[in-house]
């Protein structure tokens, strides 16, 4: 399977700093509109969640900025599934521009399947789980994302 793009946006106005680079936050902000997307592939549309109650909650994000993005950049999102058990969704967005091989960015995502009456965790509906398998059997030939359990770290500092 080809990569599975989840977003595409150009890089707004008010979303660059005074060197007209992409601002830090706005990363997370595309990388939170590509999980809204992924949502929707799996059955956590928006419909699907008011008769369910269920939604995905972010536990843990981790953004490695690593090419500068301009304003007025068209870029996309490539979501690959990383795993996934009964309540839990492991997941790397990676950011994508045109002419340009490398991610300027990629997030490292772990989520939470939730019951919004508790708010508590829950498993997967049949449904939901049934297609992460599918989304996770046509990546089965991609290479592991390369920027995966990466920690902040100052080797030898105090």
């Amino acid at each position: 399977m080809p990569a599975l793009i989840t977003y595409r946006t150009p890089v707004q106005e008010d979303w660059v700093d005074y060197n007209g680079h992409l601002r830090d936050a706005f990363y997370l902000l595309i990388f939170s509109y590509a999980t809204d997307a992924l949502m929707e592939r799996i059955g956590l549309d928006a419909d699907s969640r008011g008769q369910s109650g269920h939604s995905l909650f972010t536990l843990e994000a981790h953004i490695n900025y690593l090419h500068e993005v301009k304003l007025g950049t068209e870029v996309w999102v490539q979501t690959q599934i990383v795993g996934f058990d009964k309540k839990r969704l492991h997941l790397c967005h990676s950011l994508h521009r045109s002419a340009f091989d490398q991610p300027l960015a990629v997030s490292e995502q772990l989520l939470l399947n939730v019951d919004l009456a508790g708010p508590k965790s829950a498993p997967f509906s049949a449904r939901s789980h049934t297609l992460l398998e599918g989304l996770l059997e046509d990546q089965r030939d991609l290479s592991p994302p390369a920027f995966l359990g990466r920690i902040i770290a100052l080797p030898g500092a105090r």
